[in-house]
């Protein structure tokens, strides 16, 4: 296999390695890609991100996580990707089409990014959820909140993050019998009407230092709970984000990185 240029990329230290497929077909499968995901062997990432032609939108995006498996979504590489094809465009709005919808995004200036990630569902089976029950509160010990961003999530919301083990409730509830699609999974602290404090398990992914989509989904789930106005910020691990949920969807604003650009070398790409 000849050499794969890509990008890297993070939000909040949740990061992307981004290859631009408009121009050059990459043949990937799901070995590849946990191959380029081994932060010791490879480049490591939490989600990696395809960059291909769109009929109805400026660029389609394609995300897999570090597992090899598909996500349908992902908002900090949504801003990541905007941020630098803005640049690249000279502009300061653009369109994404992922593989839920077609997603706005605009400079929010101070070296911000803004990305409208949809309106949120709630119904079991646009989740998916296994069975129709309430998703407000979920028969899962702790009565989490299900929520649709695209991608399913699962959030509880705890009186104390120290005493959480993510690691092991993460694991744990992201292979849950109630999602047939497995899920994404936050723990969050209500800190005011306006802010949140949460750390996150993805799907796919494991413990991340911030998730786009999970910010997203923790402020619809206090919202729906009255725990929270509509516009929060978000605290994760890696720093702030700040969610507005609006009649026209959820916009998620925080800043943005280019790490580095670099190439998958031809001896990395054609050996166990």
């Amino acid at each position: 296999m000849n050499e794969i240029p890509f990008i890297k990329m993070h939000g909040l230290g949740n990061d992307f390695v981004i290859i631009d497929q408009r121009k050059q077909a990459v043949k990937l499968d799901q070995k590849l890609i946990q191959k380029i995901a081994d932060r010791n062997k490879g480049v490591g990432f939490d989600q990696l991100a395809l960059l291909i032609n769109s009929d109805i939108a400026d660029v389609g995006l394609l995300f897999f996580n570090s597992d090899g498996s598909r996500s349908l979504t992902c908002g900090n590489a949504t801003r990541c990707i905007a941020k630098y094809l803005m640049i690249e465009k000279n502009t300061d709005s653009l369109t994404l089409s992922t593989d839920v919808s077609v997603l706005n995004a605009k400079d929010a200036g101070e070296g911000l990014t803004s990305v409208n990630m949809g309106l949120p569902k709630f119904k079991w089976d646009e989740i998916p959820l296994s069975k129709n029950i309430d998703t407000l509160n979920l028969p899962i010990r702790g009565n989490p909140t299900a929520t649709s961003m695209g991608n399913p999530h699962c959030t509880f919301f705890v009186d104390d993050l120290e005493k959480i083990d993510l690691n092991k409730l993460g694991s744990k509830i992201e292979t849950h019998p109630l999602f047939p699609e497995k899920t994404n999974v936050q723990f969050a602290k209500i800190l005011d009407q306006n802010h949140i404090r949460m750390r996150v398990w993805e799907r796919g992914t494991g413990v991340t230092l911030a998730s786009g989509s999970s910010s997203c989904a923790v402020t619809v789930a206090a919202v729906r709970n009255k725990y929270t106005q509509k516009k929060v910020t978000v605290e994760l691990d890696g720093g702030s984000l700040e969610v507005n949920w609006k009649v026209d969807g959820v916009w998620l604003t925080g800043p943005t990185s280019h790490s580095y650009n670099g190439i998958l070398s031809k001896d990395f790409l054609n050996h166990e």
